[in-house]
């Protein structure tokens, strides 16, 4: 890009955004917020931004319904980003974490997708969306064109992103693999309080936790003593599961067990309707 034309593009930023730095866009104010004025921002300043961030990896965008929390069935369209800073062994996703691949998409074509969809949701899911800088401006577009946004994520990390549902599933001792690179790894990442409790602070909030046995069950009620500003109707317990014979062996003690706690039940609707196939 020519001097000039980069130096109209930072007066145009700067009328937004006064801490916009050309040299540091996404660590100052301007990925931060929608400005009140969102129609000429989207017009004039969006498209200065996107032409800033770096490509994302994506594996997979596809329409479906919401298999999983409070708002299943809803159609939803899934942006599914490539990456993961967790191995675990059950991973029903792991063209995004074991063998992570993915298709580059810029940020505009991103968006002009999200645009595209008629479904009311986005569900920005992974492998792990919170690797992604490029989330938070993403999340920032969703919001300003009205879909409302559920982000899923492990809780290791913490961006200023907008969403309407966190939904955090905490990763327990059962998710360990046997791994000479990943067990080590993997236990050292897999708890991030921190980041819990911001979540549980920021943002309309739940805990969703897969049980692969009953014995997930006192590890659960011992985690959550950790965070006494979480509500059992935030707790959500969901069978780990990746085939519809696996989900029907658990499905009903795990229901069981959340009824005996107060806490939320979650099926996997996607992998009980359609099995585990990409693009459900």
């Amino acid at each position: 890009m020519r001097n000039s034309e980069t130096q109209s593009r930072n007066r145009q930023l700067r009328a937004y955004f006064p801490l916009f730095d050309s040299q540091n866009a996404t660590e100052e104010r301007g990925f931060s917020y929608i400005p009140e004025n969102s129609t000429r921002f989207l017009r004039d300043v969006f498209p200065i931004l996107i032409t800033l961030a770096a490509p994302v990896q994506i594996s997979e965008i596809f329409e479906s319904i919401q298999g999983e929390g409070p708002w299943a069935e809803t159609r939803s369209l899934f942006v599914r980003t490539s990456g993961c800073n967790l191995r675990c062994w059950f991973c029903d996703t792991p063209y995004t974490s074991w063998q992570p691949d993915g298709t580059s998409w810029t940020l505009g074509q991103l968006c002009l997708r999200i645009e595209q969809s008629t479904a009311p949701d986005v569900v920005i899911t992974g492998g792990e969306p919170m690797l992604v800088e490029q989330v938070v401006p993403l999340t920032e577009f969703c919001h300003s064109i009205g879909k409302r946004i559920t982000i899923e994520t492990a809780g290791t990390i913490d961006r200023p992103v907008i969403s309407d549902l966190m939904a955090i599933s905490p990763k327990l001792r059962n998710s360990v693999p046997t791994d000479a690179v990943w067990t080590s790894r993997h236990d050292r990442t897999r708890h991030q309080p921190d980041v819990i409790h911001e979540f549980l602070r920021r943002y309309n909030s739940i805990l969703k936790f897969v049980v692969d046995s009953a014995a997930d069950l006192q590890e659960i009620e011992t985690y959550l003593l950790e965070f006494p500003e979480s509500r059992p109707d935030q707790v959500w317990l969901m069978p780990q599961a990746r085939t519809r014979e696996q989900l029907a062996e658990k499905v009903d003690w795990v229901r069981q067990a959340a009824e005996q706690h107060g806490f939320q039940f979650s099926s996997r609707l996607h992998i009980e309707r359609f099995g585990n196939r990409r693009g459900t």
